[in-house]
């Protein structure tokens, strides 16, 4: 039995270090991908987890493999193909450490992922199925991804969504909304930027949850504000939680992820419905979430950045 299945993509985010006289720059290599920096959260808070995705037959997508193993997440849904190469993302930072991302990704091995290749067996297993729209901005992994929330809503799981809105691998904007919307109506707890909502509905974060609970059908909705927290909302409960003071951020890459599985994480450990949790119970959840993900802007990557459980608890007190 697991506690979060996840299914989309997993890459090498190209980090920059320095840049030589000509404005090149020196990269590190981080593993990434939304989907298993979220895992990785859960994983290190004390959750079962697994991945569903495609990685190239080359030496990044081997050192991605047995850096999920090594995060503790399953990969035996993790499929391996000859054809295609393991996704790369190349990570530009400006002076706050807020990053933008330039992708190889035509095809990448995380599109490639076919719906034969859905385990419903692992999905069956879990509680909770995680996803973004990255895998739905190309075929055959689009349909991969549609047939997966299908078999996780056939089998009772709680779906779980963040959007993680990249433009530049969309096709048009247009196409990005659909998909956004389609995703969205499907899930029951949606991580949402305080970004993605302007950008979809002109609306500010508390209006932007309080859509999603009354016409989409979601149930607990984390709408993030960069540095300055996170508003979280349920049927009975509403919550605005400042991030912890204190951070000197380097890298912003993958903090979202973490807060998403950091607030899972919790979620989780409260054994309640997203109905049932009060103010008490929403409050805890998202500071921990904000001061894992806070903490993770540390260092440079994104499954390698999450903080350790004992971290996050001495800086909540810190800031209690």
């Amino acid at each position: 039995m697991f506690d979060v299945v996840a299914l989309g993509e997993v890459l090498i985010d190209f980090a920059p270090k320095s840049k030589d006289a000509a404005g090149y720059p020196t990269l590190a290599a981080n593993p990434g991908g939304a989907p298993g920096n979220f895992l990785a959260a859960l994983n290190k808070y004390g959750c079962k987890t697994a991945m569903i995705a495609k990685v190239g037959n080359d030496m990044f997508g081997s050192l991605l493999i047995r850096t999920l193993k090594n995060a503790g997440i399953d990969t035996q849904s993790v499929r391996v193909d000859s054809s295609v190469f393991t996704t790369l993302a190349f990570v530009s930072l400006d002076a706050s450490g807020n990053r933008d991302f330039s992708f190889a990704r035509k095809p990448g091995a995380d599109t490639c992922l076919t719906p034969d290749e859905v385990d419903e067996g692992l999905i069956a297993s879990a509680k909770v199925f995680h996803f973004g729209t990255l895998s739905l901005t190309d075929e055959p992994a689009a349909s991969a991804t549609r047939k997966a929330v299908e078999l996780a809503k056939a089998h009772g799981l709680l779906i779980s969504l963040d959007p993680n809105l990249r433009k530049p691998l969309w096709s048009s904007e247009e196409n990005a909304k659909e998909a956004m919307e389609w995703s969205l109506r499907q899930a029951d707890i949606v991580k949402i930027s305080d970004e993605e909502i302007k950008w979809l509905w002109s609306l500010n974060p508390e209006e932007g949850a309080q859509k999603l609970l009354k016409e989409y059908g979601v149930s607990l909705v984390y709408a993030t504000l960069g540095p300055k927290g996170c508003h979280a909302a349920a049927r009975n409960a509403a919550v605005t939680v400042p991030s912890p003071s204190g951070i000197h951020v380097v890298d912003t890459t993958g903090a979202g992820d973490i807060f998403g599985g950091s607030a899972m994480s919790r979620f989780l450990e409260c054994g309640k419905a997203p109905d049932d949790l009060t103010e008490e119970d929403l409050r805890g959840i998202v500071r921990f979430a904000c001061t894992a993900a806070s903490l993770s802007t540390q260092t440079h990557g994104g499954i390698s950045s999450v903080p350790e459980k004992e971290s996050v608890l001495a800086k909540m007190a810190e800031n209690a």
